[in-house]
């Protein structure tokens, strides 16, 4: 056994061997062109240690006497003929997996450090920059490639700290970093380190790699740092990035989704923590900004949209989604809402005498997560600013470069794009159903020809309010009308469209017309705004309604319907039985045909007729026909009132669940006049007695 402590070959983890030294070749007898890529147990004889020692049942590191299988025949020599050799984890490496062995004493002198002629053995050629620090972080070892990436200063490199050999300004945080690898944290990698280029224009992206020098005692002697040359790879990542989050920003039309998807695209990407703020114009409208309680050191700025972080548990966020965002008056934060420029700030200034001391909440957060580098970017589109990006970095000890700046400038400008379509489309959706809810009756009349009870249900807001409608009409001799219909399409113009024809309804129900008749007028009613809006240039949206018209007499019990393209409705009888009445279904309002029949059928005293939009039995996993099956059976609950029965079938049929259309029912209950003369109506089967075809001619 030697006195030295001397490298003699490295393992890779399968057992073959990756290096093999000229000591080896002295000790083996061994040349390493016959070495390399052997199984290292053929070059032990009856040796019981694990190489590599991480096999299962091994310990981490191994040390004791071996005797070797020589080249001649012969064994290795020392005491006993045996010779000492130590086994532990290869420190710094591609493979992070290797293993290295020493010809050395029994123990290594506590804190000792690998020769620096092995260093060059290992790496001097290396294409990857390699430095090796003690643990006061001065530059103890560094391979030539180093010189060649832009990472250190001028100057002798050797016995200097970290703070002297980096870019002065940006050392303080890889600083951290170095001292919490070297006092036992997992090994960091991949942390993207940008430093000019050689001309001194442009940047370039080196990946650092971070991982601990271990010693047979506890006590780590040193730490590693290797850099590589990540340039063209980063700029293809961030393309990457840019078209991901194209496919993952915007993919619906709220406000609040579309910010979060936002945060978590970027996250852990570019920044270790990422919040959405939105100003005035996404505030709710209950509680504007501008009415929220202020203080000498703090204002209400934002509303907080979206927040995403490496942890789970978001211990970053002072405020969660929804709530307002305080900030100082003077801080990054109102400095981009009123300039509209982002804030930059690679290493974040968290001395006396800043902003942050009119903040002390936002600086407890930032000291006990580690803030250490920002960026506050604006959300703008078409010159207007919605609000404000914040990106931070916590755990990931490189401070934010140009290069990130702009790939969050490129994020902020998708995401205002989408947030703008958004809001858009939120303040229409919500103008439209404001529209929808006015025009509808807030207060149904049936006389004393039927009892009444209605239920509207708008539709998911993913699709927009629709043009379903419904109302009852008083007419002579105790009679009532009941309508309901349905404009094509969504929001604003099919809102409009359905308060137009409402109000035809109604004017047309006092001139007393039979229910073709008036579906016929109502045709050609839809027919000019169709024209109207083409010679307009409003062509975007085609003009056309389904409808469905039911006059009821007390005083006959009978009930006359005709339909324009429109379900038919249900007819409910005292005991619970369930048809469907058998209109002719004539075209849908607006194609100008104009040629509608009446039905007239037998109602008893004590049924429910009931008219409905197809919102309440058409989905996009359901036909028609099963939905009327499972509308039937709901017709058919136990209920107490006409309005539990109304909530019933619609929570029934929808399972709870908002649909992806309008839902419109109007439930009536018949009633017979007092007076006249008794019928049986035991059957509420329809039964054809009047028919009238009319035509837009109006003969």
């Amino acid at each position: 056994m030697t006195d030295r402590t001397e490298l003699v070959a490295v393992v890779r983890p399968d057992g073959t061997v990756a290096l093999w030294t000229e000591a080896a070749e002295r000790l083996w007898g061994t040349p390493a062109e016959e070495a390399l890529r052997r199984p290292v147990g053929g070059l032990l004889s009856g040796a019981d240690v694990p190489v590599p020692p991480g096999t299962p049942g091994a310990s981490a590191e191994w040390s004791g006497p071996v005797e070797l299988r020589r080249h001649d025949g012969g064994s290795g020599s020392g005491s006993g003929g045996k010779v000492h050799l130590r086994v532990s984890p290869l420190p710094v490496g591609e493979s992070g997996g290797d293993w290295q062995v020493w010809e050395a004493g029994p123990v290594q002198p506590s804190g000792a450090w690998p020769d620096p002629a092995m260093l060059r053995t290992l790496y001097g050629h290396a294409p990857q920059g390699v430095i090796v620090w003690d643990r006061e972080l001065r530059c103890y070892w560094k391979n030539g490639a180093v010189d060649g990436m832009g990472l250190l200063v001028d100057g002798p490199h050797l016995g200097r700290r970290v703070e002297e050999l980096f870019v002065p300004g940006r050392p303080e945080s890889l600083e951290i970093a170095l001292r919490r690898v070297l006092d036992g944290a997992s090994p960091s990698s991949n942390l993207e380190w940008v430093v000019p280029d050689a001309t001194g224009r442009g940047e370039r992206v080196l990946s650092l790699s971070l991982l601990r020098l271990d010693a047979p005692d506890s006590r780590a002697p040193g730490v590693c740092l290797i850099a590589v040359d990540v340039s063209e790879t980063a700029v293809w990542q961030r393309r990457n990035l840019l078209l991901e989050a194209g496919t993952r920003i915007g993919t619906t039309l709220d406000v609040m989704t579309t910010a979060q998807e936002m945060a978590d695209a970027a996250v852990p990407a570019v920044a270790d923590y990422v919040t959405v703020d939105l100003a005035d114009t996404f505030t709710p409208d209950d509680e504007p900004l501008d009415r929220l309680e202020a203080t000498d050191t703090r204002i209400p700025a934002f509303y907080r949209a979206a927040a995403a972080s490496v942890r789970p548990d978001l211990p970053e966020s002072l405020w969660p989604r929804g709530e307002p965002v305080y900030v100082p008056p003077q801080s990054p934060f109102t400095a981009v809402l009123l300039s509209g420029a982002p804030h930059f700030e690679p290493l974040l200034d968290t001395s006396p005498g800043g902003w942050l001391d009119k903040d002390p909440d936002r600086a407890r957060v930032i000291h006990a997560t580690g803030m250490h580098s920002l960026m506050v970017v604006p959300l703008r589109v078409c010159g207007t600013l919605l609000g404000v990006a914040v990106f931070v970095r916590t755990t990931n000890p490189v401070p934010f470069a140009r290069a990130d700046l702009a790939l969050a400038q490129d994020l902020a400008a998708r995401t205002a794009v989408s947030l703008d379509h958004a809001s858009r489309y939120r303040r229409e959706h919500t103008a439209a159903l404001a529209l929808q809810r006015d025009l509808l009756p807030h207060r149904l009349r049936g006389g004393v020809a039927v009892e009444v009870a209605s239920r509207y249900l708008p539709a998911d807001p993913r699709s927009g309010v629709g043009g379903d409608w419904y109302d009852v009409f008083p007419l002579s001799g105790d009679r009532v009308g009941l309508v309901v219909g349905d404009v094509v399409g969504h929001g604003i113009h099919a809102a409009a469209t359905m308060g137009r024809i409402r109000t035809a309804v109604h004017t047309l129900t006092n001139l007393e017309l039979s229910p073709d008749v008036l579906l016929a007028r109502l045709d050609e009613l839809v027919d000019e705004l169709e024209r109207d809006q083409l010679d307009d240039g409003l062509i975007t949206t085609s003009v056309g309604a389904t409808c469905v018209y039911a006059v009821y007499d007390p005083a006959s019990r009978r009930c006359t319907m005709a339909s324009a393209g429109h379900l038919p409705p249900a007819l409910v009888s005292p005991g619970g039985g369930v048809e469907f009445a058998d209109v002719p279904t004539g075209a849908p309002l607006g194609v100008g045909l104009g040629c509608y029949e009446s039905v007239e059928v037998d109602v008893a005293e004590g049924s429910v007729i009931a008219l409905y939009t197809d919102g309440l039995v058409e989905t996009r996993e359901e036909s028609i026909d099963r939905g009327l099956d499972r509308l039937r059976a709901a017709l058919t609950l136990p209920r107490t009132t006409l309005e539990d029965l109304c909530v019933e079938v619609t929570d029934r049929m929808t399972n709870g669940q908002r649909s992806d259309d309008d839902i419109a029912l109007l439930l009536a209950r018949t009633r017979a006049r007092t007076g006249v003369l008794a019928r049986d109506m035991s059957s509420t089967k329809a039964k054809p007695s009047t028919k009238a075809k009319h035509s837009t001619d109006g003969t």
